[in-house]
């Protein structure tokens, strides 16, 4: 029998669906609330604790000709914060690391140069709380109890999982701190190079630098910068008319995209 041909606008179609996919921008969900940052009620707290993933604070101040004293004073003194190289991850949910830094002030760790939309990446709050965010694959070899992330889509490819260091029920020969500390050093070893700092009241003995020093460890400085941007037209973006309306205002994605263009220095 013979066998089927493809026509020419067959192939053609083929072979420009990966120029398709390269025009498309990846997908991604962008969340608007309105809210008032004194307001009772205000959110703004919320959604910067719940992004914990995030390492780069961007403040854009329109119409401002000189920078808050407020601001300023704010970022003066952040204090230094540590880079620490591959360090295996159950090496924060030991009982000692735990008892040093978790439970006597507030011990702050996020993964180095990872993507959080592709890469296992990994958090610990200075509530206590170990955050991982990893791939299906992982999430199922861990065997740690978590739930799908919201960024993942029809299809489940990601998935959080939390561990509160600090609850109870996860003293040092409890079930629960024996299976987290198996499923990472044995189970499924994860390895990262972290962000730490680590910040505590009165005068205590140990150190990040000392407790890491048979790592690869290095004590860095926050990086703050100032910089005004002089005849940069400014869109208008109406709280009432997200959507946005021709002629009148832009929509939020659209406001989204100028906001990353500021933030990289594009010519506009």
């Amino acid at each position: 029998s013979a066998s089927p041909r493809r026509t020419a606008g067959e192939v053609g179609c083929s072979m420009f669906v990966p120029l398709r996919w390269l025009r498309e921008p990846p997908r991604h969900l962008l969340v608007c609330e309105r809210g008032h940052v004194r307001h009772e009620r205000s959110r703004h707290a919320t959604c910067v604790r719940d992004h914990v993933f995030n390492c780069r604070v961007t403040f854009l101040i329109p119409e401002c000709r000189k920078v808050p004293e407020t601001l300023k004073s704010a970022v003066a003194d952040l204090g230094e914060y540590y880079l620490v190289k591959n360090l295996p991850l159950y090496e924060l949910v030991t009982e000692e690391f735990i008892n040093t830094f978790v439970k006597k002030g507030s011990c702050y760790a996020l993964t180095y140069n990872t993507r959080i939309d592709e890469d296992n990446t990994a958090a610990l709050l200075p509530t206590g709380k170990l955050i991982l965010s990893v791939d299906k694959d992982t999430y199922e070899e861990l065997g740690l109890q978590g739930h799908p992330s919201r960024y993942s889509g029809k299809k489940q490819m990601r998935y959080i999982s939390t561990v509160d260091l600090t609850e109870a029920t996860f003293g040092p020969e409890s079930k629960k701190h024996k299976r987290v500390i198996w499923a990472l050093k044995e189970k499924k070893p994860l390895e990262f190079d972290f962000l730490l700092a680590w910040h505590h009241t009165g005068s205590e003995e140990s150190t990040l630098m000392s407790y890491f020093s048979k790592n690869q460890i290095q004590a860095l400085q926050p990086t703050v910068t100032f910089s005004t941007l002089r005849n940069v037209l400014c869109p208008v973006l109406e709280n009432n008319k997200l959507k946005g309306e021709p002629e009148v205002a832009c929509n939020a994605q659209e406001f989204f995209e100028w906001l990353g263009a500021i933030h990289n220095c594009v010519g506009l």
